[in-house]
C-alpha cells in the first residue's frame, strides 16, 4: 500500500500512547488537586496576614499565661481564631484590638472557611456532577455519528452533516490531539482524546452504538486501521472514509468502508473543471456546500410520485436508488418510480428572489 507523504505533525499525534479521555462540551474542573493546593496556599496567606495584624497590635492583647503576646502567640491566636476554635487564653483587651477583630479578623475568618471548606465541596461536587453527566451521556447515546479526525476534512464533514439536521450532541469526535478535542468541544461536540486505531479508544466514543462513522485521518494507513477496528466493533454502521491516494481506496473498501472519498483526486477534478468551465466549477462547489444555493438531497419517493418517470417529478432527479443499485435518471432500467425507491435530487435552498437572473434554472419541459 502506498503511504501518504510524510507529515511530521500527524505522525507525532497519531503515534501517541493509548491513553484517552472523554471530554464533554461544557467546561469541567481540571486537576482538582492543583486547585485545592492553590486555595490552601491562599488560606495560609490569610493566616499569615492575620498573625501579622495581631503581632503589630500585640499591646492590645492579653495572654493569660504571661501577659505578653509574642510572634508565636500571634500565630497561635490567628490559628485558633480563623478555625473558630477560640480557647480564650489570648483575648483582645484594647478598643483598637477589638475593632480590628470585628472589621478585619472576622472577615478574614469567613474567607478562610470559605476557601478551605468551600473549595473541597466545590471540587467534590463538580467531580461527582461530571461523572454523573458522563454516565448519563453514555446511557442516552444511540445512533450517533463518530468522526475520527477533526482536521479540515473532518470539520467540513461534520458541518455538512449537521446542516442536514443532525444535532451537535449526536456527534462524537475522536482525535489524538487534546487541543483539537477542545476545539470540537467549543463547537458543541463531545470528544475523546486518543488513538482511534485502538478499540479501547473507539469504545469510549460508543462506536458500537453509532449509526455513522466518518474517518478523516491525516494518513491513509491510519484510515485503514481505523476502518478495520471500527468495522469489527460495529457491523451495521455506515462507514465513510477519506484517503489521499486513489490507489488506496480499494484497500479501504476491503477493510469495511461503505464509501471512500479520494480527497486529492476530488480536489484535482474540481480544479480541472473550474479551468475548463469556471461556471461549472461554481455550480459543483455550490452542490457540495450544504445549506446554501443548490443542494444534493437523498429522499424517499412519495406516494404521489409512484408510477411516474424521474423527469415527471417536481424536483430535478439525478439518480434513482433501487435496492443496492444507483441508476441514472435516464437509465432504461428505472422505468417508473416505485415506493421503495429513493431519489437523489437537486433542490434549491435559497429563495429564487435572492439569485441573479442568469443563475435561475430554466423551466423544465
Amino acid at each position: 500500500m502506498k503511504l501518504a507523504g510524510d507529515d511530521a505533525i500527524a505522525r507525532q499525534e497519531e503515534e501517541r500512547t493509548a491513553t484517552y479521555r472523554v471530554k464533554l462540551p461544557r467546561r469541567v474542573v481540571e486537576r482538582p488537586i492543583l486547585q485545592v493546593a492553590r486555595r490552601v496556599l491562599i488560606a495560609l496567606t490569610v493566616l499569615v496576614v492575620t498573625a501579622l495584624i495581631v503581632w503589630i497590635d500585640r499591646d492590645g492583647y492579653n495572654d493569660n499565661s504571661d501577659g505578653h503576646v509574642d510572634l508565636l502567640d500571634s500565630f497561635y491566636y490567628a490559628t485558633v481564631t480563623l478555625s473558630t476554635t477560640g480557647y480564650g487564653d489570648i483575648t483582645p483587651v484594647s478598643d483598637a484590638a477589638r475593632l480590628t477583630n470585628i472589621f478585619v479578623i472576622t472577615p478574614l475568618r469567613v474567607l478562610f472557611l470559605i476557601i478551605l471548606v468551600g473549595t473541597t465541596l466545590e471540587v467534590l461536587t463538580e467531580r461527582t456532577r461530571e461523572e454523573w453527566r458522563l454516565k448519563r451521556w453514555r446511557s442516552t447515546l444511540r445512533d450517533h455519528t463518530v468522526v475520527v479526525g477533526f482536521g479540515t476534512k473532518g470539520r467540513s464533514a461534520v458541518e455538512t452533516v449537521c446542516a442536514s439536521g443532525l444535532k451537535p450532541e449526536q456527534v462524537v469526535v475522536v482525535d489524538p490531539s487534546p487541543k483539537v478535542v477542545e476545539s470540537a468541544n467549543a463547537h458543541g461536540y463531545a470528544g475523546v482524546t486518543g488513538d482511534a486505531t485502538r478499540s479501547s479508544v473507539l469504545l469510549q466514543a460508543e462506536v458500537q452504538r453509532a449509526r455513522k462513522i466518518i474517518i478523516a485521518t491525516q494518513r491513509d494507513d491510519t484510515a485503514v486501521l481505523v476502518t478495520l477496528t471500527a468495522r469489527q466493533l460495529n457491523r451495521g454502521a455506515k462507514i465513510v472514509a477519506a484517503v489521499r491516494e486513489e490507489e488506496n481506496a480499494p484497500l479501504l473498501r476491503q477493510s469495511g468502508a461503505d464509501a471512500v472519498i479520494t480527497s486529492a483526486s476530488a480536489a484535482g477534478r474540481l480544479l480541472g473543471l473550474s479551468v475548463l468551465s469556471p461556471h461549472a466549477g461554481m455550480v459543483m462547489e455550490d452542490l457540495i456546500q450544504k445549506g446554501s444555493g443548490l443542494d444534493l438531497v437523498e429522499r424517499p419517493v412519495t406516494k404521489s410520485e409512484v408510477g411516474l418517470q424521474p423527469k415527471e417529478t417536481e424536483d430535478l432527479v439525478v439518480s434513482v436508488i433501487r435496492g443496492h443499485r444507483v441508476l441514472g435518471y435516464d437509465d432504461s432500467a428505472v422505468g417508473s418510480l416505485k415506493l421503495t425507491d429513493r431519489l437523489i435530487t437537486i433542490t434549491r435552498v435559497t429563495p429564487m428572489t435572492q439569485l441573479a437572473p442568469d443563475m435561475k434554472p430554466t423551466p423544465r419541459n
